[in-house]
């Protein structure tokens, strides 16, 4: 015995609408009957799709057997039938229709940035909480396989007293290879675009989940590339950045830094890996694969360029193996946003959690721009105190 939920679903005829949102989240837990519930009934999804091309809208519908759709946004959001608000639009265009739809009173999920400020991702946070609605944030890179087996190993106490991580993200992003690995929008400034903006706000819920609370950041920026090719195959000036050399500090005095380039080839296991040492041991996580090294299995290296190295520094690695055949990661999340609508399941990554992200790539930006190391204080401390302030005056 099932029920269904309406949702709203704006912006999938993008690449991560449609791939990771529409194609193998709502649609694929539309097929497996729906998302169970702890009553032992299954939440099936209803999606309503929303943009502004009708012919992209339309083939999307067939595609997957959506039954409706629609570019009237407004007509949605008076619908009672329809529950949730999605969004994922590009970041200019979200804040606007996220607060409607939380003044309409719908729950909310949408993906980050939430804003492209922090005053306005705090604004969102506060007025889903105000409204009572429910509301969440995209948060993919934790439910992916290989970070939820890093998760694990912390938590384990493998690692002992965890010093420092360091991660290396990114690949080569064609300047006018059609069709783009990236939209153009994501290299002007003046339309949202630019990797720091983009990855620090991932950064920052990987840190606090896996590591801990980021209490200060040292960011550099760089635009590698000047000028690239559009969709219509035009050329256009970059005015965005393209790299970041991001250095954080984080609670209890662990040290991470993160590489983001879309200029850089890859000579690596995965697009993305993350090493963290500790004393007793280290892990070094990508999207899927997780390997691990213990002290005792750690080679002793003695530097001396001029005789060949005889350890095999690979070798004395183990992989961590799955307990269970991995999901995707961008629907394990939207199950469970499902389950806390549905039944109130916990559910952490709300857009306060957003706004941190945020608040990182400001801040991030901030330090490249004036060369210098800055703290990133507590949202809600620092906004109590200027509301608190505002009450007195």
């Amino acid at each position: 015995m099932g029920r269904t939920l309406g949702i709203i679903m704006n912006g999938v005829t993008g690449r991560m609408g449609s791939r990771q949102h529409l194609a193998r989240s709502i649609a694929a837990i539309r097929e497996q009957g729906g998302v169970p519930l702890s009553d032992g009934s299954a939440l099936v999804p209803e999606p309503v799709l929303v943009g502004r091309d009708p012919e992209k809208l339309r083939a999307l519908a067939e595609e997957f057997g959506v039954e409706r759709w629609t570019t009237d946004l407004d007509a949605c959001l008076s619908d009672p039938s329809l529950s949730v608000y999605f969004d994922a639009q590009t970041t200019s265009m979200r804040a606007d229709a996220v607060l409607a739809a939380i003044r309409a009173g719908k729950h909310v999920y949408c993906e980050k940035p939430t804003s492209s400020d922090l005053p306005t991702a705090i604004v969102l946070a506060r007025a889903a909480d105000e409204r009572g609605v429910r509301h969440g944030v995209v948060q993919d890179k934790l439910f992916l396989p290989g970070f939820v087996k890093l998760g694990r190993v912390i938590e384990s106490g493998f690692l002992g007293r965890i010093l420092s991580a360091r991660g290396e993200f990114g690949y080569w992003v064609f300047e006018d290879l059609l069709p783009l690995q990236r939209p153009s929008w994501n290299y002007r400034a003046e339309d949202g675009g630019g990797i720091i903006s983009d990855m620090l706000c991932h950064w920052r819920y990987l840190l606090d989940n896996l590591l801990g609370p980021v209490r200060a950041v040292s960011c550099l920026g760089a635009t590698h590339v000047a000028e690239r090719t559009d969709e219509r195959g035009r050329r256009y000036p970059c005015t965005a950045d393209d790299s970041a050399y991001a250095t954080f500090e984080l609670e209890g005095g662990i040290v991470a830094h993160i590489n983001s380039s879309w200029a850089t080839r890859v000579y690596r296991d995965e697009l993305f890996l993350l090493q963290v040492d500790g004393t007793d041991g280290s892990a070094v996580a990508g999207l899927r694969g997780c390997r691990v090294q213990h002290r005792v299995s750690t080679p002793r290296a003695v530097w001396d360029p001029d005789a060949p190295d005889p350890n095999d520094y690979r070798a004395g690695w183990q992989e961590v193996p799955e307990l269970s055949p991995p999901d995707n990661a961008f629907k394990v999340e939207w199950e469970a946003f499902l389950r806390h609508v549905a039944e109130d399941a916990p559910f952490p990554w709300n857009l306060w959690e957003g706004a941190k992200g945020v608040q990182l790539a400001e801040l991030g930006l901030r330090s490249w721009r004036e060369r210098r190391w800055v703290d990133v204080p507590d949202i809600r401390r620092e906004r109590a105190s200027d509301d608190a302030a505002a009450a007195a005056s």
